[in-house]
């Protein structure tokens, strides 16, 4: 008996410098794996899409957007939704200057629409009702960008005509969607 007993411990002793040999290799190849990873470079990360929220500056209010560009975006809009916090937004942002209609088609959160050339300046604010599907035309025929937030924000927030949309912000946010800014009627 005392001789099994002797294989065992050693068989034990053998184990377990075997085992912490090997928790050390994988500790250290681990260590590497995660290494590339945090060194990924920052193109293969996925894109940003329309429900992702930005900052940006219009003006002096500071406003967290959902940037809209792909045809069904704008389309959808800011359709059934409730739960939009008191900065809270969505800019629209077109291919080329135009004249620009809205309508509230399905959408129960009253809003206030500000129309913005391309250079980021704002032309033109509009309230906009619930579920009010009469459209609301801008007079401009050369805007690039519409934002609608909370109605009363631009109001609450110092926000009138001739205040600026913060370019840099809209650029960085478009780039991380995926979108190239200069070939939209943004001019970063």
């Amino acid at each position: 008996m005392r001789i099994s007993y002797g294989v065992v411990k050693n068989a034990n002793l053998v184990c377990r410098l075997s085992w912490c040999a090997l928790v050390l290799f994988a500790t250290s190849f681990s260590g590497n794996l995660t290494g590339c990873a945090r060194n990924k470079p920052a193109a293969e990360l996925p894109a940003k899409t329309v429900v992702d929220f930005f900052d940006v500056r219009v003006g002096d209010g500071l406003a967290r957007i959902q940037i809209a560009v792909r045809e069904n975006e704008m389309q959808r809009g800011l359709m059934e939704r409730r739960n939009l916090g008191p900065n809270d937004g969505m800019l629209f942002v077109y291919e080329h200057p135009q004249q620009m209609s809205f309508w509230m088609r399905n959408t129960p959160t009253p809003l206030d629409i500000g129309f913005f050339n391309s250079s980021g300046v704002l032309e033109e604010i509009y309230p906009l009702h619930p579920f009010d599907e009469t459209p609301v035309r801008s007079r401009s025929r050369s805007l690039a960008m519409a934002l609608e937030m909370n109605q009363g924000w631009y109001h609450a927030n110092g926000v009138k005509r001739g205040a600026k949309l913060d370019l840099k912000a809209v650029s960085a946010a478009l780039k991380s969607r995926g979108f190239t800014p200069g070939k939209l009627a943004v001019a970063p």
